[in-house]
């Protein structure tokens, strides 16, 4: 019997659309598909987009990841750029578009959509200064030109998320003077506040003048008023604020939507209409950790959805697992990566933190730089909730083993038994995540007590807690040390101990809890209640900076 030729409309192109176009091509050779994109590219690299202001990305024919002349002769795709679906007709399946100002219909027996999210605009009492957002090539092409056309020299980046924070290290490094706007009370909310510390002293030691816990009041022809009552005067500004889902299409559908308007959809990427599908930033997902509905706008899960749609309309027992929001960023010679939960989603929930310090690569062998890492796992079960990593090299490594042992529901205490490549320019004998499980495997056993951050801090106003510092009296004095603190060198602590009161909680602390570990060890076998600062003075030290 011979099969039933369909015709597939997918409405949106890039990461989910592309992806599920040419999978769906390569199972169905026949088929009829039709991709429409509103704008004049249909596979372009948006997340390159801010490396091209700076000429990082040299090229704007490099953001063009495939033309549309090869999607046409090798995917034998029915590509329409420049045509924007305004209507779908769900009774008679018909979808009506404009091209070329002329309003056009067509029918489908499929409709996939991938309409992607849209930048965030706020309106800013006063307002009068060129504003952008930076979404697609015509975004870029306008901030572009602008500058050319009034040389620039201080922008305004509101918003201290992933893109915010690229737009404004490439603005940076294409000369003009950046002020960084983030509303909350540090920069890439997304992860914990120590750890998002470490960018928030990156930017400044690279000249950006960043304000957290703040906003625009009004803008006074171009001078920016903020809450905190700072004032500057700014050449244009760059809306970085954030993404919601672009349902506009869906709601015209009568498609359901949910959690901040985004799409809801089974695990066949079904949406409420039949034989209405969608994929990409627009959808909700569920969240593989807690298994609720969450919006996660990234690449990867969107080429990765487009992908499995392809192969569930072509019949193969696929479904949609869900998403970590697995991500990473650059920020001038600092990279963050992070995976799963972060504390402030946890809150409420029982669990235990780790914070580690190790090199990228053997310590003796040149270049070697610190990883600062954080582990989040659940101490009944031992399964890895989340991971934050920082660094100059490596960080994506870590973290990506990290995101695929939480899939794998890989135990927390087993990290330890992972095996990696080792030769002293790629790693260590004893990797940091390997570390990770050998500290986490302490902690289960009761062999080491550790304490946060936070709960040094309100300690240090106890009379019954001694912190004894355990680094050397040198080291104490450059790096700063916790006031009140007792310092005893850890190699000297065999000697001096009895120096340390026995009535009171002690807690240990070095400069990234190596030490500290091995000083609590000891001073537990001599009888006293003692804790090891988890992290060390690093992380207490950036807290009490911030």
């Amino acid at each position: 019997m011979e099969k039933q030729v369909k015709k597939i409309i997918v409405v949106g192109g890039v990461a989910g659309g592309m992806s599920f176009a040419t999978r769906y091509r390569r199972l169905n050779q026949d088929d009829h598909i039709i991709v429409f994109e509103k704008g004049p590219y249909v596979s372009f690299a948006n997340c390159g987009l801010p490396y091209h202001i700076s000429g990082e990305i040299s090229t704007r024919s490099g953001l063009l990841v495939v033309r549309e002349q090869l999607l046409k002769d090798r995917f034998r795709l029915d590509v329409r750029s420049n045509s924007e679906v305004i209507d779908i007709d769900t009774k008679h399946k018909i979808v009506t578009y404009v091209k070329d100002q002329e309003t056009l219909t067509e029918s489908y027996d499929t409709l996939v959509l991938s309409t992607g999210a849209k930048p965030i605009n706020i309106d800013i009492k006063g307002n009068q200064l060129p504003t952008f957002t930076l979404r697609n090539i015509p975004d870029l092409d306008k901030i572009i030109a602008h500058m050319k056309e009034v040389n620039p020299k201080h922008v305004t980046v509101i918003g201290g998320g992933y893109i915010g924070l690229e737009v404004a290290e490439n603005l940076q490094m294409k000369g003009i003077q950046v002020a960084l706007i983030e509303k909350a009370s540090e920069v890439l909310p997304i992860v914990d506040p120590e750890m998002s510390a470490f960018i928030n002293k990156e930017l400044q030691s690279k000249g950006i003048k960043v304000y957290t816990n703040n906003e625009i009041v009004e803008i006074k022809d171009n001078q920016v008023i903020l809450a905190s009552n700072d004032t500057f005067e700014t050449d244009f500004i760059m809306m970085s604020v954030g993404v919601v889902p672009d349902t506009t299409l869906a709601n015209l559908a009568g498609i359901e939507t949910g959690l901040r308007s985004g799409l809801i959809v089974d695990d066949t990427y079904q949406t409420s209409q039949t034989d209405i599908y969608a994929v990409g930033d627009a959808i909700l997902v569920k969240h593989h950790i807690t298994n609720q509905d969450t919006l996660i706008p990234l690449a990867s899960p969107a080429n990765r959805q487009g992908r499995q749609l392809a192969d569930i309309l072509s019949g193969l027992d696929v479904t949609n697992k869900g998403s970590l929001g697995t991500s990473i960023v650059k920020v001038f010679d600092l990279s963050l990566a992070a995976t799963g939960l972060n504390e402030k989603q946890l809150q409420g929930k029982k669990y235990e933190v780790m914070h580690l310090q190790a090199n990228d690569h053997a310590s003796y062998y040149p270049n070697a730089t610190p990883i600062y890492l954080k582990v989040i796992y659940d101490p009944k079960t031992e399964l890895i909730l989340g991971a934050q990593a920082v660094g100059k090299k490596g960080v994506d490594k870590r973290i990506d083993i990290l995101a695929t042992c939480i899939k794998a529901n890989v135990k927390v205490t087993y990290l330890q038994e992972l095996e990696f490549t080792y030769a002293p320019p790629f790693g260590s004998a004893k990797d940091i995540v390997n570390m990770a499980g050998y500290v986490a495997f302490n902690k289960q056993q009761g062999i080491t007590k550790t304490i946060s951050y936070q709960q040094a801090l309100q300690w240090m106003h106890d009379d019954s807690v001694l912190f004894v510092d355990v680094r050397s009296f040198f080291e104490k004095e450059a790096q700063g040390y916790i006031q009140g603190s007792l310092n005893v060198d850890l190699d000297q602590l065999p000697q001096l101990y009895t120096s340390i009161p026995i009535d009171k909680r002690i807690i240990v602390y070095c400069d990234n809890g190596i030490r500290g570990y091995n000083a609590e060890q000891f001073l537990r076998s001599k009888g006293y209640d003692v804790y090891n600062l988890d992290g060390g003075y690093l992380y207490l030290s950036n807290m009490i900076k911030e």
